[in-house]
């Protein structure tokens, strides 16, 4: 028996304004939108899921786990990404030279795009 990655939920105090930003950044729909959170699929039926998960206090401090997205164009994506509303909190280059990015999402949560 094995188990299988079915869902990253990234915890938020409002997942109605929060699931258009991470359904454009993806590429992914909207599949549930409801008062306890959003869940987000790759369109292609690829897993995992993203989970919006509706919780009541706010961010405070670093995430414990986060989304890494990978680029085709860096540059181009961290300009859809910050256009969409995320905030540029570093940049960096990873150990094979290539640039790098840490950003906060619209809710504050922090992703990194490479």
């Amino acid at each position: 028996m094995r188990t299988k990655l079915g869902y990253v939920t990234i915890d938020c105090t409002d997942s109605r304004n929060l699931a258009p930003f991470w359904a454009a950044a993806l590429g992914w729909e909207i599949t549930y939108d409801g008062d306890d959170g959003a869940v987000l699929a790759d369109p292609a039926g690829a897993e995992p899921k993203l989970f919006l998960q509706v919780v009541p206090e706010p961010k405070s401090g670093k995430n414990r786990a986060h989304v890494d997205l990978v680029a085709e164009d860096f540059e181009g994506d961290l300009q859809r990404l910050t256009g969409l509303g995320a905030t540029v909190l570093s940049t960096s280059t990873t150990p094979a030279s290539a640039p790098s990015a840490v950003l906060a999402d619209p809710a504050g949560n922090e992703l990194c795009l490479a």
